[in-house]
């Protein structure tokens, strides 16, 4: 007699807490990006700032978002405090950013901006840790491909909103930033709903990549920071041009103020159907190589970026772009969850601190070029320091491991 067919086991689906982030993620970059396009002309139209102003904004938004990072993720280790974290950052986010409507100078959306990313430092490095404790390995690439694609999701909603009640005459651009509130309040609701029973499974992970060197710990942040990995990631955003720079660039270019958003949300639906190859890609190529392409992408963009001298080449230059996005973000966060072992909480507040570090410096300092020598110049200083992360990485990495 023939024994039945045992029945082929199931494969992995993503958790409750990964799907729910999804669609928080989503909401919340829609609030947000409503208003993000529309900075650059708002402060150096509307309050008269420059591109030193734009470098700056971004810059000292990433350095308070990562001051925050470093501190909560030390606290994101104790699965119980990561719930009201995440929930108060989103909470900081959405209260600020309608405050943007109202000022009057280029400092105030400045100290603004740093609050609101004070509010994403609060919540990003337990928001991580979870969906890495509760998410198999072997999805992990998928899980913050799919946060990070729905992520950019939201960042195309956003903007055509706002595009649609600018060219209607709805709105004006104070108004369309002020009613970023709507969404924010799903937002919270999502996220208290998501973070119930999240604390994560507290299970050990493998070994981290590149190295036999134990998880990183409170007693070895210091040396676990120096990992050719993160230093190799941070350079990255350290050259890396700032989002509003590019968007100031492509206006120099021809783009009106008014179809900004649009392009805007172009970029975000490369962004998010490239982060699910990306993440797809990091489970399995790895992280090392996947990371590698978009480093290579992002060097021949700027590239040519800084070359570009018509309204067409803007649009398919920034497009482009956004498939850096989905290339690299999905393989740090894996990388990271593998580097950090058991200690998610603090591997991911190293990771999100360091690199806001790199960003700040690169953000001034970028700025600081475009504004006294042009466009040309600072984007073509970006592609070479892409380009020898490029000619580097693999020398790296041959030495210290592949990771994945």
């Amino acid at each position: 007699m023939k024994r039945a067919p045992s029945p082929e086991p199931r494969a992995p689906s993503f958790p409750r807490q990964v799907k729910l982030f999804g669609w928080v993620s989503l909401l919340n970059d829609f609030a947000s990006e409503m208003i993000y396009p529309l900075l650059p002309a708002f402060v150096t139209g509307v309050l008269g700032g420059g591109p030193q102003a734009l470098g700056a904004l971004d810059g000292a938004a990433e350095f308070a978002a990562a001051c925050v990072k470093l501190g909560a993720g030390r606290l994101a280790d104790r699965p119980r405090l990561r719930g009201p974290m995440i929930v108060l950052g989103y909470f900081i986010a959405v209260v600020v950013r309608p405050v943007i409507a109202v000022t009057g100078a280029a400092w105030q959306v400045i100290g603004l901006r740093v609050v609101d990313r004070l509010g994403k430092g609060l919540r990003t490095p337990p928001r991580d840790a979870l969906i890495a404790d509760v998410t198999p390995a072997e999805l992990r690439g998928r899980a913050f491909g799919l946060q990070r694609g729905m992520d950019h999701a939201g960042a195309v909603l956003g903007p055509i909103l706002a595009w649609w009640l600018l060219a209607s005459g709805t709105a004006n651009v104070r108004a369309v930033i002020g009613w970023s509130i709507a969404p924010g309040v799903l937002v919270l609701l999502l996220a208290i709903w998501a973070v119930r029973d999240g604390g994560g499974r507290g299970r050990m992970v493998e070994a981290a990549p590149f190295t036999n060197q134990p998880p990183l710990t409170s007693s070895n942040l210091p040396h676990r920071s120096r990992s050719p990995a993160l230093l190799a990631i941070s350079f990255f955003y350290l050259l890396r041009m700032p989002d509003t720079l590019i968007i100031l660039r492509s206006q120099e270019l021809g783009v009106p103020v008014a179809v900004v958003p649009l392009l805007w949300a172009a970029v975000h639906v490369v962004r998010s159907s490239s982060s699910f190859v990306g993440g797809a890609a990091t489970d399995r190529m790895g992280p090392a190589r996947t990371m590698w392409a978009g480093w290579l992408v992002y060097a021949l963009l700027a590239a040519g970026m800084a070359r570009a001298g018509t309204v067409g080449a803007a649009w398919g230059l920034f497009l482009a772009l956004g498939l850096v996005s989905g290339l690299t973000e999905s393989p740090e966060r894996a990388l990271v969850a593998r580097l950090a072992g058991t200690h998610q909480g603090s591997g991911f507040g190293v990771y999100h601190g360091i690199t806001g570090f790199a960003a700040l410096l690169g953000g001034v300092v970028l700025g600081a070029v475009f504004q006294r020598y042009g466009a040309g110049p600072a984007f073509l200083a970006s592609a070479a320091g892409g380009l020898g992360l490029v000619l580097v990485w693999p020398l790296v990495a041959a030495r210290f491991g592949r990771a994945g």
